[in-house]
């Protein structure tokens, strides 16, 4: 095993650079008592560069930023950022609470620009443990010593099965790609979008507004059977509550899986002014005589796909009706969502970490997937726990309560409060409702 570069046992290494991760840099910067450092495979920081489209903006509030919920005083908040950058009153004279996805990539970036312990260009390739702690070793040569591991690696595009040999040849893309291929895709006769959600909805609305400037027929397929818009109301919302999340731990496995399931309409939806802009810009091309030459067809599978020349051809199924039938496309966007895996380099390491039955991180309340006697406190997991905590997990709003629960576990006090309860509703049985049954038969 080679020797740390860096001398020093850090209290924790993080891996990945993504907004939790960097929240949690965030957070821990002025904390005395708990060392850090972050290593990032890229050169800088990029938050869905292939999906930065001019005009998108956050699905959540500006308060869901890296700091706020867990520190609103932090010189690392999104208003801090606004008045370092002279966008503070504009911002507020805009009225809006949802930043443009491009400056919460831009805040991100001066976030991380404003950190002394975040290292770029350090791709991990191997995790060892010596005894007394882990040696994370990048690429590059050099290797970090650290009795504490927070890993923020992100996830992965999620390819349907039935097209995974598909992408990556000719004009076959997952949306994570779309901007780079933008242009050669619109100079296609044919653009088929597959997916249910706003990235699908975002790519279809982009490629909608230019076609009178092309020649392209565009078609959007979904599985769901309607276009249905996030759900986005006040005791729905209390289900991203940490009450909520401490319920959804205590169900059984199976329970749990079957309830994300259930739940897509809540973080996998398009967000209902999209779904309203699409429709008028329908109506607006009609009006203006261009068209559109486009097809949206819903309740419908993707069940296989082959090169067919320059084009694709799919096979598709109508869940309705039942009923197989097919399309030829020259270009293929599938915006089909992110998954978390298990990186490869913590192999060697496996036996310190629990697993479920399925392979995946068995994360603990403290967010600890690690065998520790002491119940777990040494490797932690950003982002790669939904199966475990629910759907939250993804959520931006949660990356600071998360944060400050990882701290507590790291630090055995509450460097930043953590809510216990601020929700209205009680989620299972209310311990005062409890009581023997009546003995009147159901």
């Amino acid at each position: 095993m080679r020797a740390p570069t860096d001398d020093r046992t850090h209290d924790f290494v993080g891996i990945g650079l993504g907004p939790f991760n960097l929240g949690l840099a965030c957070l821990t910067e002025p904390l005395a008592d708990l060392d850090g450092v972050f290593l990032e495979a890229r050169d800088e920081l990029a938050w869905h560069p292939g999906m930065m489209l001019d005009d998108a903006t956050l699905q959540v509030p500006f308060l869901a930023d890296l700091v706020t919920l867990a520190d609103p005083t932090s010189r690392y908040s999104f208003l801090a950022y606004l008045k370092d950058t002279g966008n503070l009153y504009p911002f507020y004279i805009r009225e809006s609470f949802f930043p443009l996805r491009s400056e919460y990539d831009d805040y991100c970036r001066w976030a991380a620009a404003r950190l002394p312990n975040v290292r770029f260009g350090r791709p991990v390739t191997r995790v060892e443990h010596d005894g007394a702690a882990y040696v994370v070793t990048a690429a590059t040569g050099e290797t970090w010593r650290g009795r504490r591991l927070v890993l923020g690696v992100g996830t992965q595009p999620r390819v349907p099965e039935a097209l995974r040999l598909l992408v990556g040849e000719g004009h076959a893309l997952h949306s994570a790609d779309y901007l780079r291929h933008k242009a050669d895709l619109q100079r296609l006769g044919s653009i088929t979008i597959v997916g249910s959600g706003q990235s699908a909805a975002e790519v279809y609305r982009d490629l909608l507004a230019e076609s009178p400037d092309h020649d392209y027929e565009l078609t959007w397929l979904t599985r769901s059977p309607r276009f249905f818009p996030m759900e986005y109301t006040k005791l729905t919302l209390e289900m991203t509550s940490p009450e909520y999340t401490s319920y959804f731990q205590g169900l059984p496995g199976g329970t749990r899986d079957r309830l994300l399931r259930d739940q897509r309409a809540l973080y996998k939806g398009i967000s209902s002014d999209l779904v309203n802009e699409i429709f008028d810009l329908h109506y607006r091309l009609r009006v203006q005589g261009h068209g559109p030459r486009t097809t949206l067809v819903t309740s419908t599978e993707v069940t296989g796909g082959r090169r067919d020349g320059a084009a694709y051809a799919l096979d598709l199924h109508h869940l309705e009706t039942g009923e197989r039938f097919g399309l030829r496309t020259e270009g293929l966007v599938l915006a089909t969502g992110y998954a978390a895996q298990v990186p490869a380099f913590l192999d060697p390491v496996r036996e310190r970490i629990r697993w479920d039955d399925r392979g995946r991180f068995a994360a603990s309340a403290t967010y600890a997937v690690d065998t520790a006697d002491t119940g777990g406190g040494e490797i932690f997991v950003q982002n790669a726990e939904e199966h475990t905590h629910g759907f939250v997990a993804p959520d931006l709003g949660m990356g600071a309560f998360r944060n400050s629960v990882i701290i507590a576990a790291m630090t055995g006090r509450e460097v930043y409060p953590v809510e216990k309860r601020i929700a209205v509703q009680t989620f299972g049985v209310p311990d005062h409702l409890r009581a023997e049954p009546s003995g009147v038969p159901a």
